[in-house]
C-alpha cells in the first residue's frame, strides 16, 4: 500500500500542482464548479493500482484529488488475478478503479456492489498471430495464449472468437501462462495466437519492433471493438451511496487527468516512471502506449453502450446468465459523469 503524503511532495510535484490549479482556463479544467459544490463527505480515498500502465488517469490523479480537497490518498495494490480491482471494490478494501469492461461485467452478473461510473479510453488489446494465421477464422483448432481462463485477454479473446462464429469453448486450444513465457512460445511458433493488453508493456510493443507474429486485430483501430470503451471506472457502491459529492469530486479529477494525457503523453510517460508505475527500461514503450491510447475521447463514447455490447457478448457464449439491462440496471450511475459532461466541455 502507498500513501503519498502532502508534505512528502518535491518542490517540483508541488509547483507542478500550483501550475495544473493555476492554468484551468488553459488546460480546460475549469475551478469555478468546485468552489460552488459541498466538500467531500470524506477525505480519505483508496484507489486500485494494478500491472496496467493504461491506467495512468488514476495513478496520475493525486495532485487533482488534492485540490478536490482530499488529503489521505492510498493506492492499494491488486493482482491481474483473485482478489483482483473487482473483488477488492466489492469487498471495501478499495472505493475506485479502473479496469477492463469485460471482468466488470462478470462482477457486476454475481451481484457484486461495484457501480461503473464512467469510460476512460477505447481498447487498447492486439491480438498477434503467428505464420499461417492472417485472420481470426484460421484460429479453429489451433493454439491461443492467454493470461488464465477467466483472465481478461481469455475474456475478450473468446468474445472476438464468438463474434465470427468460432466456439471458445470447443475450437480453441487455450494455452495460459505468463505473459513473457507466451511471448517467447509464439517466438518458438508453439502457440499460433496471443492476445495481450498495449497498456502492460512492454511485450506487445516488442513483439510488434522485433516483428514477431503479425498483428491480427488491434482494438483500439478495428471494429466492433474501437466503438466501446475498454477501461471503465468503477467505485464501491457503498462508497458512492454515502460520498455522492467525494465520488463526483474523484471522477472528475479521473477525466481531468485523462484529458492532460491525450495532450501529454511524452510527460504522462516520464511521470509514471518516476513514480513507480512502469520501469524506467520500458520509458519508451510507455511513451509509445500513450500516444496510441485514445484518453481524450471520455466524452464521445457512451459507457452504457459498452456494457450493453459486452454483457450481449458474455451472454451470448454463456459465461453471464444477465441480460444487458439487468447489468445496466444493477451496476451503472451515470448522474455524475452526466454533471461533469456538461461542466468540462472540450
Amino acid at each position: 500500500m502507498i500513501n503519498r503524503r502532502a508534505d512528502g511532495w518535491s518542490r517540483r510535484e508541488f509547483l507542478g500542482a500550483a501550475a495544473l490549479a493555476g492554468t484551468g482556463a488553459f488546460l480546460g479544467l475549469r475551478s469555478d464548479g468546485i468552489a460552488a459544490e459541498p466538500p467531500p463527505e470524506t477525505t480519505k480515498l483508496r484507489l486500485g493500482r494494478s500491472l496496467s500502465a493504461c491506467w495512468a488517469p488514476l495513478y496520475l490523479a493525486e495532485e487533482l484529488l488534492r485540490t478536490e480537497g482530499f488529503t489521505d490518498i492510498q493506492f492499494v495494490r491488486s493482482s491481474q488475478t483473485d482478489p483482483g480491482a473487482g473483488k477488492m471494490m466489492a469487498s471495501g478494501q478499495i472505493d475506485f478503479a479502473m479496469g477492463f469492461a469485460g471482468p466488470r461485467t462478470l462482477n457486476l452478473d454475481a451481484g457484486e456492489p461495484i457501480v461503473v461510473l464512467a469510460g476512460v479510453h477505447v481498447g487498447c488489446f492486439e491480438l498477434f498471430g503467428a505464420d499461417g494465421v492472417r485472420t481470426i477464422r484460421d484460429l479453429k483448432g489451433k493454439r491461443v495464449a492467454v493470461g488464465w481462463i477467466g483472465s481478461p485477454s481469455y475474456l475478450l479473446a473468446s468474445i472476438i472468437l464468438a463474434n465470427v462464429g468460432l466456439d471458445p469453448r470447443k475450437d480453441i486450444n487455450w494455452v495460459p501462462g505468463a505473459e513473457a513465457d507466451s511471448v517467447r512460445l509464439l517466438a518458438q511458433k508453439k502457440v499460433d495466437a496471443l492476445l495481450l493488453s498495449s497498456g502492460v508493456p512492454p511485450y506487445p510493443q516488442e513483439l510488434r519492433a522485433k516483428k514477431i507474429g503479425h498483428v491480427i486485430l488491434n482494438s483500439m483501430m478495428d471494429r466492433p471493438w474501437s466503438q466501446y470503451f475498454c477501461c471503465l471506472v468503477t467505485a464501491n457502491r457503498e462508497f458512492v451511496r454515502k460520498n455522492p459529492a467525494a465520488t463526483k469530486r474523484a471522477l472528475r479529477a479521473i477525466l481531468k487527468r485523462a484529458d492532460v494525457i491525450a495532450r501529454e503523453p511524452e510527460r504522462t510517460a516520464r511521470l509514471l516512471v518516476e513514480r513507480g508505475y512502469a520501469k524506467k527500461d520500458d520509458y519508451e514503450y510507455v511513451h509509445q502506449m500513450m500516444k496510441e491510447i485514445p484518453y481524450g475521447q471520455w466524452r464521445e463514447f457512451d459507457p452504457e453502450d459498452t456494457l450493453r455490447f459486452y454483457a450481449l457478448r458474455l451472454n451470448e457464449i454463456g459465461m453471464i446468465k444477465s441480460s444487458p439491462q439487468k447489468i445496466i440496471a444493477r451496476g451503472t450511475d451515470w448522474r455524475f459523469l452526466r454533471e461533469l459532461k456538461k461542466e468540462m466541455k472540450g
